[in-house]
């Protein structure tokens, strides 16, 4: 039905302007609500119509809406009636339009100048329209792209700078550090990390074990400094019972003068004979006293034994929490940091005594999959039961070390190639026998591996490449077996 807007409508009943306005109040507010939730300038054009109704100017509403039709409902509705989709160079100018003025205006937030130009270009590249002069808008685009890439150069240059400060600030920390620090272990894994290029998951993981060690140190540190304190608290009582010890002596010892000096002067026996009762009770209360002060200096001595001993407790206990750095902190195998120390230690056994020392790689089969089946939680849960089962597996001799996401190394000293080979798939047969479970369900996996055994003279990543290859053949022969690196 039309709209009436001719003289008629300043002569119109009452009651219907009544009606009119109540239907307004009722559907309007929503209606600008939803438009003040949105982005741009369709957010701002909502908010105008939301202070036109607080203030009940129809006027300014019916000019916002038709705003609001001509300027975006009309252009929709004429792409609806051409068949509903755009042309490529609109879609290409719309692409454009998102990418410079949307993606590019967020990531240059930290820039204002540059993320403003960028969303003034895309508001630009939205009302361009074909033959328009569009020479302008390209200089404009091209200058922004030189501004970003300069800005981003500079960005890594400071970025650069900041961990090479980082790092020569934990250099000198380290100088400064006793040989027996606990801090040592992670101070080196955190310059580890600032020299290579890890991935998110790898930094959350060492923050979250750096974070729980931190507050285990705490507490350890805590019960020290309490030791410490018991332990100074005894030793003063120590030392004023020793003082005490002391002044009864000193007293005891002026009593026998004064006996002396009456027992030159007695003049009878009876006198003579108390005054013995009076040493002898004197001797009796010291010797008392002796005796008290004794087993008081020996429970002492006894207590500052034991504050010593709970010192050097908290203060090994303080050590070993440090060396937690050399663990994977989701599985509790050795990381790369602890499997390269151990190498280290038997590679050297290997290398003076003459006795094999054989590595394997492992990497669980289409592990990506397995997350994108299970979660990431899943994924975690198999990471965890795999560790179990290589650890059924081994000797104490033997060690499991995290080297990668889902690549594990196994070292196993003085053990020959063929029984390394056994080894390795017999836990590929305890592994299809004892699926994981997450969350009620079995996940069920497999893993390829290589081994190799050292040779004499040989670096430990010569050894780890080459069984890294012969583990890629074992995928490329069809996974879940084992090939050995001749």
């Amino acid at each position: 039905m039309p709209i009436d807007r001719g003289p008629s409508v300043s002569v119109r009943e009452p009651a219907v302007d009544a009606v009119v306005a109540a239907g307004a109040r009722s559907v309007l507010p929503d209606f600008a609500d939803g438009m003040a939730a949105l982005p741009g300038e369709l957010g701002s054009l909502g908010r105008r119509l939301q202070s036109a109704l607080r203030e009940e100017d129809w006027r300014t509403c019916h000019r916002l809406l038709h705003q609001f039709l001509d300027k975006y409902l009309r252009e929709f509705a004429e792409s609806l009636e051409a068949g509903g989709a755009l042309a490529e160079s609109d879609q290409l100018r719309d692409l454009l339009r998102q990418a410079v003025g949307v993606a590019l205006a967020s990531l240059l937030q930290p820039l204002p100048a540059l993320a403003d130009e960028s969303s003034a270009l895309g508001t630009e590249l939205r009302q361009w329209r074909p033959g328009s002069d569009l020479a302008p808008l390209a200089r404009r685009v091209r200058e922004l792209c030189h501004q970003v890439g300069v800005h981003a150069g500079e960005t890594t240059e400071q970025h650069t700078l900041m961990l090479g400060l980082f790092d020569l600030l934990l250099e000198n920390l380290v100088e400064l550090l006793d040989d027996g620090s606990w801090l040592h272990g992670q101070v080196a894994v955190v310059r580890e990390l600032l020299a290579g290029d890890p991935d998110r998951q790898t930094l959350e993981a060492t923050r979250n074990g750096l974070r729980e060690l931190v507050y285990q140190q705490g507490l350890l540190k805590q019960g020290i400094v309490d030791s410490k304190d018991a332990m100074r608290t005894m030793m003063v009582t120590f030392v004023e019972r020793l003082d005490g010890m002391t002044a009864s002596t000193g007293q005891f010892q002026t009593r026998i003068e004064s006996h002396l000096q009456v027992i030159r002067e007695a003049r009878s026996i009876a006198e003579l004979g108390k005054r013995m009762d009076d040493v002898l009770e004197d001797t009796i209360q010291l010797q008392a006293q002796a005796l008290r002060s004794r087993e008081q200096m020996v429970a002492a001595r006894a207590e500052v034994d034991a504050a010593e001993a709970r010192i050097r407790e908290l203060e090994t206990q303080l050590r070993d929490v440090g060396d937690l750095v050399r663990s994977d902190p989701l599985t509790g195998a050795l990381n790369r940091r602890g499997f390269e120390e151990l190498y280290e230690r038997e590679a050297a056994h290997a290398e003076r005594d003459a006795r094999p020392l054989t590595l394997a790689v492992l990497d669980l089969d289409e592990f990506s999959r397995l997350n994108a089946r299970h979660g990431h939680p899943g994924g975690d849960a198999a990471l965890r039961h795999f560790v179990a089962i290589l650890r059924g597996g081994l000797r104490a001799v033997d060690a499991v070390c995290r080297h990668g996401g889902e690549e594990f190394v196994l070292l196993l000293p003085g053990t020959p190639l063929a029984e390394a080979q056994s080894v390795v798939q017999r836990m590929q047969r305890a592994l299809a026998a004892q699926p994981a479970m997450h969350e009620g369900r079995r996940i069920t996996f497999t893993f390829s591996a290589g081994v190799a055994m050292r040779q004499l003279g040989e670096d430990r990543e010569h050894l780890v490449h080459r069984a890294d290859r012969a583990m890629y053949q074992a995928k490329r022969d069809g996974r879940n077996r084992v090939v050995v690196a001749h």
